[in-house]
């Protein structure tokens, strides 16, 4: 599910910037939520081996 969660949150992302919302780079924004998205999946992946 948190890859799941990964995937539309960048499909937000680009859809945003296609439509101007968000200006710029937009790697600056993208990069923090690839390392948040694999945390994540990372401590549901420990809790379901227990």
């Amino acid at each position: 599910m948190p890859v799941a969660l990964g995937l539309v949150l960048f499909g937000i992302l680009f859809l945003l910037r296609n439509l101007g919302v968000i200006r710029g780079d937009m790697w600056i924004y993208v990069w923090p939520l690839v390392f948040i998205i694999i945390g994540i999946s990372l401590i549901f992946k420990g809790m379901g081996e227990k």
